[in-house]
C-alpha cells in the first residue's frame, strides 16, 4: 500500500520561481500601474523580502523584460497549416490587440520595451511559415509582421489613453467608444494587410 505524500507545513511559503514572480508582476501591473511595479512591491505581493527576487531576476528591468515576453507569448495563437498568410496576419493582429486591451497598463510597457528577438521569432514561427508557404521572402514577412505589430500597439495606446509611466487607471470606455475603436482598428488593419498583400504579390 502506497503511503500518502507528505503535506507541506501550514504557513510555509510556496517555492519562489521565475514564473511566480512574473505572474505576480503582471498582477501588480494590472491592478496598480507601471510605476507601482517595484522590486519591493513585488516582494510584498509574493510575501517575501525583495532581496529574494534577485536570485531569479537581477533587477526591475529584468522583471519588465520578462513581463513583456510573457504577455507577447499570450498573444500568439495557433494557426491552421493551410491558412493563407493575409488571414494569419489579421488573426495575429486581433489576438495581439485582445491581449493588450486585457492588460491596459501594460500597453505603454510593450510600446517601449521590445520583445526578446530570439523568443519573438520562436513564437512567430507559425505565422512566418504561412508567408514561407506562399513564397514570401523572410525579410518581407518580418517587415509586414512588425508593421502590423506597431500599428496594433499604437492603436491600443490611443484607446487606453494611459501615457507611459502613468499610474492612473485607463479611461473608461463606453459601448459607443469601444465600437468606434473596434471599427477604426479593423479598417486600418485590413487596409494594411491588403496593402502588403498587393505589394508582396506583385514582387513575387
Amino acid at each position: 500500500m502506497n503511503e500518502p505524500a507528505p503535506r507541506r507545513g501550514r504557513g510555509r511559503p510556496a517555492v519562489l520561481t521565475r514564473e511566480r514572480i512574473v505572474a505576480a508582476a503582471i498582477d501588480v501591473l494590472d491592478a496598480e500601474g507601471l510605476d507601482a511595479l517595484t522590486m519591493r512591491r513585488l516582494g510584498t505581493q509574493l510575501g517575501v523580502a525583495a532581496m529574494s527576487l534577485y536570485r531569479h531576476l537581477p533587477n526591475r528591468d529584468a522583471v519588465l523584460a520578462a513581463v513583456v515576453d510573457h504577455l507577447f507569448a499570450e498573444a500568439v495563437i495557433d494557426l491552421e497549416a493551410d491558412m493563407p498568410w493575409p488571414e494569419a496576419l489579421a488573426r495575429f493582429a486581433g489576438a495581439y490587440r485582445r491581449m493588450l486591451l486585457g492588460h491596459p497598463h501594460a500597453v505603454p510597457l510593450l510600446a517601449t520595451h521590445p520583445v526578446d528577438i530570439d523568443l519573438g521569432l520562436e513564437l512567430l514561427a507559425g505565422l512566418l511559415d504561412r508567408f514561407e508557404a506562399a513564397g514570401i521572402p523572410r525579410q518581407d514577412a518580418l517587415t509586414a509582421i512588425q508593421s502590423i505589430a506597431v500599428y496594433v500597439l499604437g492603436h491600443a495606446l490611443a484607446q487606453v489613453g494611459t501615457p507611459p509611466g502613468s499610474t492612473d487607471a485607463p479611461q473608461p470606455n463606453g459601448t459607443a467608444v469601444v465600437a468606434f475603436y473596434d471599427q477604426w482598428f479593423e479598417a486600418g488593419m485590413r487596409a494594411m494587410v491588403s496593402g502588403f498583400e498587393g505589394r508582396l504579390g506583385q514582387e513575387r
